[in-house]
């Protein structure tokens, strides 16, 4: 396993005197220098509104714009770089295809089919165009070990179905969804998919042509880029055909005192001035994660995620949830010991310098399906090693000590 605990400046930093041992990768994860320097040195040297200017710096920030989106179609593989919406994370993403395509083509009487599992941000936004449009909100439910059945999905997503909505992996479960059967599924009864891969796209190659996604969505912010920048893929004919989700600058064709009309995706949707700098990071950030390779990646992160199963299993008291099985799972690990209450258990682990999640993990409807009120959550990243795991294991045993649960 690779060392890439040195890329990133902020590890070597300590927390209460103690390592850090950053465990919190699917809340968001830490910047290697290369992405930090990228977005420096376009303030430092290119900084200027782009598509606004002849002049030299303007048409550099142009440059650096279309660039980085080019490398965004590359690294998921879209047919077109008109098909990479820049958005400010997957949550605005998500909303813009709620808006702009639910709202306009879901009508009354219509099914959306959702995941109980997933994030808020690919839920509520259903629910709201559910609400606003009088169509049916049908969940998914997910078996005892997380996995969603062949059984499940074939009652659910049926004719009159017109939106299914998956993340690739669960940010609590850290189960591997069956997306690609899920979108067939869709497409057969005329539906569009829906997939959030905010908490996939660190983990695992994600290719839209091979999937047949008709959207997803994913923040830099996961995939080492910095926070405010994110990415909607959409095919472009379903880009071409939904009206604006903001109106401003850049996004428009012509505008008269009459009315406007709007640019070609995916600019129609881009209103006013982009976060540039945080698109070269962004662009840097997916350079750095294929300069490491997927196999590494993999490599590194499935060593990491059977370490911590194995060791966590050890303890009697701790419950985890979704599969014991580390190959359905990327990232993600959700727990709790006992009857502690995971703040305190993630209290106590911050004092050794471990940093975890606690709480509902923006996924109330998951928290009450599985009858909890919230979790404890550790989350890996390519900087992660075996000894972090160790040293997280160290201190779960304290807080057991602690707790009075034993030694």
């Amino acid at each position: 396993m690779k060392n890439l605990r040195a890329d990133f400046p902020i590890l070597s930093n300590l927390e209460n005197g103690e390592r850090l041992v950053y465990l919190d990768s699917a809340a968001t994860a830490q910047k290697p220098l290369c992405v930090l320097d990228a977005e420096r040195e376009y303030y430092l040297r290119d900084n200027a509104n782009p598509h606004r200017g002849v002049y030299d710096l303007s048409q550099r920030a142009t440059q650096i714009h279309d660039d980085a989106r080019e490398t965004v179609r590359s690294f998921i593989n879209a047919g077109s770089a008109d098909e990479i919406v820049f958005t400010q994370n997957a949550s605005e993403a998500l909303n813009l295809v709620a808006y702009s395509y639910g709202l306009e083509f879901i009508k009354s009487g219509d099914r959306i089919v959702v995941a109980v599992s997933e994030h808020h941000s690919n839920l509520v936004p259903w629910q709201r165009v559910a609400n606003k449009t009088g169509a049916e909100l049908i969940y998914l439910y997910p078996d005892q070990n997380g996995h969603y059945t062949d059984e499940e999905l074939s009652s659910k997503i049926i004719p009159g179905t017109k939106l299914v909505a998956m993340a690739q992996v669960s940010n609590v479960l850290g189960m591997i969804n069956p997306v690609s059967k899920v979108i067939k599924m869709a497409h057969d009864v005329g539906a569009v998919a829906v997939i959030d891969c905010a908490q996939s796209i660190p983990h695992m190659r994600i290719d839209v042509q091979a999937l047949d996604a008709d959207f997803i969505a994913f923040s830099g912010h996961k995939i080492y880029a910095p926070m405010g920048i994110g990415v909607l893929y959409g095919r472009y004919g379903l880009l071409d055909k939904m009206p604006p989700f903001l109106s401003g600058g850049d996004m428009i064709s012509q505008v008269h005192e009459s009315g406007a009309t709007y640019a070609a995706p995916p600019r129609k949707f881009e209103a006013g001035t982009r976060n540039v700098g945080g698109e070269a990071a962004l662009a840097r950030a997916l350079s750095y994660v294929e300069s490491i390779g997927w196999k590494e990646i993999e490599s590194i992160e499935d060593s990491l995620m059977k370490a911590a199963l194995e060791g966590l299993s050890r303890f009697p008291e701790i419950e985890i949830y979704g599969s014991m099985n580390p190959e359905e799972r990327k990232g993600v690990i959700s727990f709790n010991i006992g009857d502690i209450h995971p703040h305190d258990v993630a209290t106590i682990l911050d004092a050794g310098g471990v940093a975890i999640r606690a709480g509902h993990h923006c996924a109330q409807p998951l928290m009450d399906y599985l009858r909890i009120n919230s979790c404890c959550r550790a989350s890996f990243g390519v900087y992660n090693t075996l000894e972090d795991v160790e040293i997280f294991l160290d201190n779960i045993a304290k807080v057991r000590s602690w707790m009075g649960l034993g030694s």
